[in-house]
């Protein structure tokens, strides 16, 4: 008898300690999978859609828990693109994005609000043109597995958007002659690798 609890003894013990919880993962955007957009009224005839082409970012998320602990994003803002150079030239100007003495556009994340196992509401700091304020993105998780060619990794098929009125930022060029809309849609589509994964 006391042979038969001493054999039972190791199962009862991990019967009782708790689960082992997944460890946060670190990710990086794929720069060749990362589409940044946005889309703004002009003069009522149009939803003008423009893009930034360089941007990077990073994250750590807890799959199991649906936990951020950090994310951030930056993008070049001399790499805006509206398929019309000299718009593009006026867009990186001072009326707008003022590239000369704002290279970068900053994102940093300050948490994220799960409302299913594939969608949730992230809130964070957004800084333009030198200045800081909130901003709020919806994002749905599209695929999560191991990549199927290329490095094999695992990956997340991301899909996020948001909208924000660029006077916030003290960009009000043509807000008032209702030329150019303040109130900009933002779009973003992209893959983000596991860091230090193994492939598979």
């Amino acid at each position: 008898m006391r042979r038969a609890w001493l054999n039972l003894l190791p199962a009862l013990v991990l019967l009782a300690s708790p689960p082992a919880s997944a460890e946060p993962q670190h990710f990086d955007i794929d720069p060749e999978h990362f589409s940044i957009a946005f889309m703004v009224d002009h003069l009522g005839y149009e939803n003008l859609l423009g893009q930034f082409l360089e941007g990077e970012g990073t994250f750590v998320y807890d799959r199991e828990a649906q936990r951020l602990i950090s994310a951030e994003v930056t993008i070049q803002s001399t790499s805006v693109f509206t398929n019309l150079g000299a718009r593009d030239e006026h867009l990186r100007g001072r009326d707008f994005l003022d590239a000369g003495s704002h290279p970068r556009i900053h994102f940093v994340a300050t948490d994220f609000e799960p409302s299913s196992p594939t969608t949730g509401t992230l809130n964070g700091k957004l800084t333009l043109l030198g200045r800081t304020e909130p901003v709020t993105l919806d994002v749905t998780l599209n695929r999560d597995a191991v990549y199927p060619f290329g490095h094999k990794r695992p990956t997340l098929g991301l899909s996020v958007r948001g909208a924000l009125d660029r006077s916030d930022w003290g960009m009000d060029y043509g807000v008032d002659n209702g030329m150019v809309g303040d109130h900009v849609t933002l779009i973003f589509e992209l893959e983000a690798i596991q860091r230090d994964a193994p492939s598979r």
